[in-house]
């Protein structure tokens, strides 16, 4: 991802949720299907995106990423929601309608 395209979403009224990750990770690849999934819930009420931590270092340094897979939650700018680890669809759907406008 273009770091100017991310920057705007991240810094947007609409909830955005970062998967933090690489291609090597087994966890990784388990939290694939969820996003799949959770995606196609939330529709244009969220926006989910991957950040691929080994093209991306300045963001892994920037966010203090040492886990994989860390999926962030960002709103206006702001951090609102962060887990590491595999993490189920329910508990990022609730965090994601704790936050819709």
């Amino acid at each position: 991802m273009k770091e100017n395209n991310f920057e705007d979403h991240i810094h947007g009224e609409k909830p955005v949720l970062v998967d933090f990750f690489a291609d090597w990770c087994a966890p990784c690849k388990l939290m694939q299907h969820v996003l799949v999934d959770l995606k196609a819930s939330v529709g244009s009420t969220a926006t989910v995106l991957k950040m691929d931590i080994e093209k991306n270092h300045f963001y892994a340094k920037k966010y203090n990423i040492q886990t994989i897979p860390t999926l962030i939650i960002f709103k206006n700018g702001s951090v609102i929601w962060r887990k590491s680890g595999v993490t189920t669809s329910n508990e990022i759907m609730h965090q994601l309608a704790l936050h819709v406008v």
